[in-house]
């Protein structure tokens, strides 16, 4: 009986990623936009009700759906660590080396109190045959990219509004993070997300 080998691309929706584009099976592609964070805890009352009021009239200022996920990784701070000993260690000023020997102390000890996470934002805009073109028409990557582009353009105006910067993701980093997606160990991540229509 000869063994079936399946490659990962076949268990994923994701066929090609042409440009900052990605074409997804059943005739679909989308765009994925990353943002900066803002500490939202550390704004005023206040910065905090008008940041929400801010992304509420985003929301209802959208005339398209948008899928926004949040990846929470679990940072590894052992080379930080190291380059902390490093620079005590070259220190030709001893109260200097002492600083640095207690500042590596205390972050040390903090991460083995607290689990220190670095969260990414990503907003996915969708684009689908039922947009008016036949995935299995020449067309369709063209049509894609200038609809996608469009709803992008629109949505980054609106979050510049929010002093957001967004970034559409392109072929090397797409590829970057689907890798880090499908090959990340369990329980290092924890990834939440939240759909809006």
């Amino acid at each position: 009986m000869a063994k079936i080998k399946a490659s990962t691309q076949s268990f994923t929706e994701i066929k090609e990623i042409v440009g900052d584009v990605i074409i997804l099976s059943k005739g679909n592609a989308c765009l994925i936009v990353e943002l900066t964070a803002t500490n939202f805890e550390l704004l005023s009352g206040e910065e905090q009700d008008a940041k929400i009021l801010a992304f509420s009239s985003l929301l209802n200022s959208l005339s398209f759906p948008i899928q926004i996920v949040i990846r929470s990784n679990k940072l590894d701070i052992s080379s930080y660590l190291k380059l902390l000993d490093n620079e005590a260690s070259k220190s030709t000023n001893p109260k200097l080396g002492g600083q640095i020997v207690k500042y590596r102390d205390f972050v040390a000890n903090l991460v083995k109190v607290n689990t220190i996470l670095d969260k990414k934002f990503y907003i996915i805009i969708p684009f689908n045959s039922l947009d008016g073109h036949s995935p299995f028409s020449h067309n369709f990557k063209e049509a894609a990219k200038t609809a996608l582009h469009t709803k992008a353009s629109s949505l980054n105006s609106q979050l510049s509004r929010l002093n957001l910067r967004a970034r559409v993701l392109e072929n090397d980093n797409l590829v970057k993070l689907f890798y880090e997606i499908y090959n990340e160990e369990h329980g290092e991540t924890d990834t939440k997300e939240q759909n809006q229509t």
